[in-house]
């Protein structure tokens, strides 16, 4: 049978690995680009079209893929001028790879339902080398249907397909993930600053945990990181990200009076590292802010 045509949006650190393999594997791609066109130069090269709008996207595609920053995103992508729903056809599936908030992604897939678009919540795991290799985790939120008929393009891209649940399960399972996630980060920072302040040594910390069930390979991309080189690049997440997926799961939780003590703290540890000026520089940077409000040397200089 012939591979459906796929419409991308986000030729960013993930998009572009998801974009690469997807035209690798013979499916015919076509590229909305946000502003220009150097980081898609191969993608062309290898036979990738340009849509000159969202709406031109759509009618070129039977699958759109969204790998974009977060909710006002994907909002703009498919609800904005020219934006994918005003040229949708009945059977065109939108596939939101992005982190987003399950009441936004709620509001899109009933608004869109009418046209007979199917709209999909199918955010990813791993990092850009990950995506490069094709080796993503994806958490899809679909019907049964839906799931089997996107698997083997999501294959083309990922090592692990996951079907989290019914539509929706997919965001759920991304920001109680990315929860879990930044809190390691966060507590790895705070316990770095705490081996500092007390003079204890940093290789001691790193030793204890690296032989315990603490450690974990976001400790290893921290503190491993920083014993062999010094790099804060370890993880190539922004701070500004990182900050955005927690409110997201903090107004997630609150929309079910779930108390987060532990989310919100994580919350505010990133907004913190966001408000010294650390935004723009990726998570393992959260030592960097901890080096600030505790006053201590911790990364080798």
């Amino acid at each position: 049978m012939d591979k459906p045509r796929i419409g991308f949006v986000g030729i960013g650190l993930m998009g572009h690995g998801i974009a690469k393999n997807l035209v690798a594997k013979g499916y015919p791609l076509t590229l909305r680009l946000h502003r220009n066109r150097k980081p898609a130069e191969d993608l062309f090269a290898a036979g990738a079209r340009e849509a000159a709008s969202y709406a031109e996207l759509a009618r070129a595609s039977d699958i759109v893929f969204l790998c974009v920053t977060g909710a006002p995103q994907v909002e703009e992508v498919v609800f904005g001028n020219d934006g994918l729903a005003s040229a949708a056809a009945s059977g065109l599936v939108i596939v939101d790879t992005s982190t987003s908030e399950p009441a936004t992604t709620t509001r899109t897939r009933e608004a869109l339902a009418p046209k007979g678009v199917t709209f999909v919540d199918a955010p990813l795991a791993r990092t850009p080398v990950e995506a490069e290799a094709g080796r993503l985790n994806i958490m899809v939120g679909a019907d049964d249907a839906t799931f089997a008929a996107l698997k083997p393009v999501l294959s083309a891209f990922c090592e692990n397909v996951i079907h989290a649940g019914p539509p929706g399960h997919g965001h759920v399972l991304k920001l109680i993930n990315n929860f879990i996630a930044q809190a390691i980060c966060t507590a790895t920072a705070e316990a770095c600053a705490a081996a500092a302040k007390s003079g204890l040594s940093l290789r001691k910390l790193h030793e204890v945990i690296s032989a315990g069930a603490v450690n974990s390979g976001l400790f290893q991309l921290i503190v491993g990181r920083i014993l062999e080189s010094g790099d804060l690049t370890g993880l190539k997440f922004t701070l500004a990200n990182a900050a955005k997926d927690l409110r997201y799961y903090t107004h997630f939780t609150e929309s079910m009076m779930l108390p987060s003590l532990v989310g919100e703290a994580v919350h505010q540890s990133l907004v913190t590292a966001n408000a010294l000026g650390f935004g723009d520089k990726y998570v393992p940077s959260l030592v960097e802010a901890q080096e600030k409000l505790a006053g201590v040397n911790i990364v080798p200089r």
